[in-house]
């Protein structure tokens, strides 16, 4: 008999990826998808630690969660309730104290065994608790992935994380870093342009610091994987986050020049603009650094756009520290950035510490940056006007006969187009610019995967 499953993503685009990959887990053991948690056979709420108050988030939906769970007490349709994710790693325990009425908690290391899981849900009335750090990898375990939903996929190339920010709980709850074997990605790769994908954003917590091992015994690094990615016939637009400064070695940023199909759009994290509060925060590149990456950025890649993370209020920032961070925005420029007041992660170092900033000076630092980013992006939004772009049309937009891409620098564009351009690569002449998307009409033919003309748009 088919079972029904649900599964609801927090957060980061590998919980994305995560999801779609419990799916194939669980098709052979009779589990289809549903959109409807009510008629679910198995929930999982797979989680995420960064945001603030995010395991306070998952307690009030398993809350909404169980009542529904109770009305089938007993019923031959009975619902199980799973939590998986960086929370599930994090606060197992806790959940399993708080909510005891879930039948199964697990980490994002461990999700290759969810059969196994949901036979001993089945079978036994304690809760199934699976949080340890497995020796294998999970990849070597997973099945073929499903043919892709859509023309755009998310391929986790990388996993876990060595740096240990003093603000971050990831290298608590996903590992230590791991790269998967070339061959293995690049089949996955080929397997999703095979089924109609044309973009491949490729993903890892420190995705910059790939090092996976090769056929001949040694190792390649990102730049070299994009270079062969490149090759599969198909395959229109390459992207990778999250990036770490320091892992900007040259062979990825020499990527940037040459592979036409790497999107000129960088996510590279700063966090602060102060050397001060960067050695606090345990990051291992200063503001002059950062610029210095980014000039050889620029240089390889004149278009080249960047997006970032912010955090103020960092124990112990200064208003001199965050004139620092806003005098780098300034300079830099952002097309697009996430913006956030510090808030402490138990376990963490800087949770610890006793400078606190107060929530009212954080509130306030938070609006002054949002607001010098919003105008950037909204500056860099009509500075496009005019411009023509190539852009993958993915959807049905809002109204009736448009339809919904996104443009080499990520931004949501609109046209009003035939419903049989979806999932092709056309060229679109933007006329309007908003705060978060562009508005176009239909260009010339197009001749590559981005825009025709390599410049700067600033």
């Amino acid at each position: 008999m088919t079972k029904k499953l649900f599964i609801k993503s927090y957060g980061c685009q590998m919980n994305v990826y995560d999801a779609e990959r419990m799916t194939d887990v669980l098709k052979p053991i009779g589990y289809s998808v549903t959109d409807r948690p009510e008629e679910a056979n198995l929930v999982i709420l797979n989680t995420c630690h960064i945001r603030e108050k995010a395991a306070e988030k998952v307690y009030s939906e398993l809350g909404r969660l169980n009542r529904e769970k109770i009305k089938r007490t007993g019923k031959d349709n009975q619902m199980i309730l799973a939590v998986g994710g960086c929370v599930a790693q994090a606060e197992g325990a806790e959940i399993v104290r708080r909510a005891p009425y879930v039948d199964m908690v697990f980490g994002p290391q461990t999700y290759h065994r969810l059969p196994e899981m949901v036979a001993r849900a089945h079978r036994d009335a304690n809760v199934v608790l699976d949080t340890d750090f497995p020796v294998e990898s999970k990849f070597d375990h997973l099945p073929e992935p499903s043919a892709p939903n859509g023309y755009s996929a998310f391929l986790t190339v990388q996993e876990g994380c060595d740096k240990f920010c003093a603000f971050c709980v990831v290298p608590y709850t996903r590992g230590a870093e791991f790269s998967r074997p070339t061959t293995q990605v690049l089949a996955e790769a080929a397997h999703l342009v095979a089924g109609g994908v044309k973009e491949i954003t490729l993903l890892g917590q420190n995705v910059n610091n790939y090092h996976g091992s090769c056929d001949d015994g040694g190792e390649w690094s990102l730049g070299r994987l994009i270079h062969e990615m490149a090759r599969i016939d198909g395959l229109s637009g390459i992207r990778y986050t999250t990036s770490y400064p320091a892992d900007m070695d040259d062979e990825l940023i020499n990527a940037h020049r040459d592979v036409e199909q790497l999107m000129p759009f960088l996510h590279l994290p700063v966090q602060s603009g102060s050397d001060r509060i960067l050695k606090a925060m345990n990051r291992r590149h200063s503001s002059g650094d950062y610029r210095q990456i980014v000039a050889r950025l620029r240089s390889a890649r004149p278009d080249l756009a960047l997006s970032s993370d912010f955090i103020v209020g960092f124990p112990g920032e200064s208003d001199k520290d965050f004139e620092k961070t806003m005098d780098l925005v300034r300079e830099i420029g952002f097309v697009q950035a996430y913006s956030f007041k510090y808030s402490p992660r138990p376990g963490t170092p800087a949770a610890a510490e006793p400078l606190q900033v107060s929530e009212a000076v954080k509130s306030e630092r938070l609006a002054a940056l949002q607001d010098l980013l919003n105008d950037q992006q909204l500056a860099f939004n009509r500075d496009c006007i005019g411009k023509e772009m190539n852009v993958l049309l993915e959807r049905p937009g809002r109204k009736p006969g448009q339809l919904v891409g996104r443009s080499p620098y990520m931004q949501a564009v609109q046209v009003n187009a035939p419903e049989s351009l979806i999932g092709s690569l056309v060229t679109l002449a933007i006329t309007d610019a908003h705060g978060n998307s562009l508005s176009a009409h239909l260009g010339s033919a197009p001749t590559g995967p981005f825009v025709s003309e390599k410049r700067a748009i600033a």
